[in-house]
């Protein structure tokens, strides 16, 4: 089931989220939908902030990404397409050596708005999958990138407060603007 996607200045994403704790059917359930909800916006991450929902999970798909990143689960590399879509829960990110990346990033709480943003490349992340299934990921390049966005989210963080200043400046003008339309979304309207 496809599920609304909150937009920029609702007050859910800037929530940190309460760690997952109940790993059940509903909780599998939440995982279609939200995958569900990511391919029919032609996305490649969904935090549950995303759909309103502030806690400690999001979801990942990038079998249709360019392969340009390594991977490596749980001590091997299993085709791209066995472990894709990706359910991420309470997930605990270690950034590794090397260098940093620059790439313009856009999300989809932020429709039509991109800008670049500085992250490190490559990163190692423990997390459990909706089963509660605990896993080591280690990954670089784009799914690095996507995770460490989806984790934003899960703390409250939006990939504008990592832009500087002058990429922020900008798109200044598009992030005034969405924030208006979601403050008057949110009004009631008065009937006559």
């Amino acid at each position: 089931m496809v599920l609304k996607i909150v937009h920029y200045n609702d007050s859910v994403l800037r929530t940190k989220g309460a760690p997952v704790t109940t790993f059940d059917s509903a909780l599998a359930t939440l995982a279609r939908d939200m995958v569900d909800t990511m391919h029919d916006a032609a996305g490649i991450g969904l935090a549950a902030q995303q759909i309103g929902i502030a806690s400690q999970f999001c979801v990942v798909d990038l079998s249709a990404a360019q392969r340009d990143f390594q991977w490596e689960l749980d001590g091997a590399a299993p085709p791209l397409e066995l472990i894709m879509p990706m359910v991420i829960a309470n997930p605990k990110i270690e950034e590794l050596e090397g260098d940093d990346t620059i790439y313009e990033e856009g999300c989809l709480s932020f429709p039509g708005i991109n800008g670049d943003v500085v992250r490190p490349d490559a990163v190692r992340v423990e997390y459990q999958d909706e089963h509660g299934t605990p896993h080591v990921l280690l990954c670089d390049g784009l799914l690095s990138r996507c995770i460490q966005h989806e984790a934003d989210h899960l703390n409250g963080t939006l990939f504008i407060d990592r832009m500087s200043k002058k990429v922020r400046a900008s798109i200044d003008k598009d992030i005034k603007e969405l924030a208006k339309q979601t403050r008057d979304s949110a009004t009631p309207q008065s009937g006559s």
